[in-house]
């Protein structure tokens, strides 16, 4: 993934910062230093110096006597050259380093995307937060449109927003999510659903070491073969990226399962449905279970990117042309988990990178359970998130 680096006029602020710096520490020695007036001095100076910059003409009727108007503006002008000289020169380089760091870096955070948040949205490793028995819930969660619309209400109720990144109300529509179809075309024949792993070595704490089966692959063919029962024709990608010269490396992860499963969906134009299944990271003492159906289920969690940070803005190399389909598919899932099965699914996450969610506009990307779950809960929670996937993208 590459992009041209766009320079920001910010970077000639920060250019010009080390300079206001030592203008002030100069004006504050030729104010008199550490003398006991400094501090008064200082603050006139101060009000001498922005009443020459934002009120000129106040500032030439209070000039020392005896400059004329042509004599005090050539001082004025060739007193603020420098500093214009200087952030000009200097800020044209500086932003075009701090990019190339902040695509390493933030090419790296979103292949180690492992979450450190709880059942609740909240970070793990803080004390009282565990949940380690099984537990039955009821609908708590008003989602009428009404209150849907309301986005502080929808932003608290649903979604967790990590703090790399940043969402407002014209992304977070509840009617315009809520509005676009995440219906599948049936008419047609063809798999209309591809499962990928970009991690694939996640596994659970009853899982065999080395046996797919009981790995995060192995919930990926269950949940494939459940889809294809409905009637729902499912691929599944077992491709291995996060293995490089035989040991675990997610540096090129999400690159390396894009340039396997594109070829794929380019060669089944029928596919309409992308799911990345992965398994979450959590704290030792952390259970994300529920009981569905009076069997012990794996919580799950939905998980989008918004290529954008909230110290850049968008990020342009990671550019996703889909992100409202997204954001549209994840929620209406969201909703029909918490309809269909109370209790099933953690709050939506939603960070700062892409994910691979630009392959087709119904992506999704989930975090079934996670590394203290059982074979068995994921399995079972397989069956509720089939279930729930059948309801939205089709009419059945």
């Amino acid at each position: 993934m590459t992009g041209e680096i766009r320079t920001r006029k910010f970077g000639q602020t920060k250019a010009a910062a080390p300079v206001l710096l030592l203008t002030a520490c100069l004006i504050w020695s030729t104010a008199g230093g550490s003398r006991g007036t400094w501090r008064y001095d200082f603050q006139n100076r101060i009000f001498t110096c922005a009443e020459e910059m934002y009120m000129p003409a106040l500032a030439y009727l209070n000039r020392t006597p005896g400059k004329g108007i042509q004599e005090w503006v050539k001082e004025k002008a060739l007193a603020w050259l420098p500093l214009v000289t200087y952030a000009e020169d200097h800020a044209a380089d500086a932003p075009a380093i701090e990019d190339e760091e902040t695509l390493a870096k933030i090419l790296e955070a979103q292949a180690n995307d492992e979450n450190a948040v709880d059942e609740n949205g909240n970070l793990v490793g803080d004390p009282g937060q565990a949940e380690t028995a099984a537990q039955t819930a009821a609908p708590t969660v008003d989602m009428s449109i009404e209150k849907l619309r309301d986005f502080d209400y929808l932003l608290s109720n649903f979604y967790t927003v990590d703090s790399s990144t940043m969402i407002g109300p014209e992304q977070l529509n509840a009617d315009d999510l809520l509005s676009r179809s995440m219906k599948i075309d049936n008419t047609t024949g063809g798999p209309k659903v591809i499962i990928f792993h970009t991690h694939s070595q996640e596994e659970f704490v009853d899982s065999t070491p080395g046996d797919p089966a009981t790995s995060i692959v192995g919930m990926g063919e269950y949940l494939t073969q459940l889809l294809n029962e409905k009637g729902i024709e499912t691929i599944h990608d077992t491709g291995v990226y996060d293995i490089i010269n035989g040991q675990l490396d997610r540096s090129n992860a999400y690159e390396n399962a894009e340039a396997s499963v594109r070829p794929v969906i380019e060669a089944n134009p029928t596919l309409e449905v992308a799911i990345d299944l992965h398994r979450d990271g959590v704290a030792e003492g952390t259970h994300l279970v529920t009981e569905i159906n009076g069997k012990p289920t794996a919580k799950i969690m939905y998980f989008n990117g918004l290529s954008r940070t909230r110290t850049n803005g968008d990020i342009d190399y990671l550019y996703n042309p889909y992100i409202q389909d997204n954001l549209a598919f994840s929620l209406q899932m969201q909703l029909a988990s918490e309809s269909l099965y109370p209790g099933f699914v953690r709050h939506i996450y939603l960070r700062a990178y892409r994910y691979n969610l630009h392959l087709l506009p119904k992506s999704l990307l989930v975090e079934a359970g996670a590394q203290t779950n059982t074979v068995e809960e994921m399995r079972n929670a397989m069956e509720v998130l089939a279930d729930t996937l059948a309801h939205v993208i089709t009419d059945g």
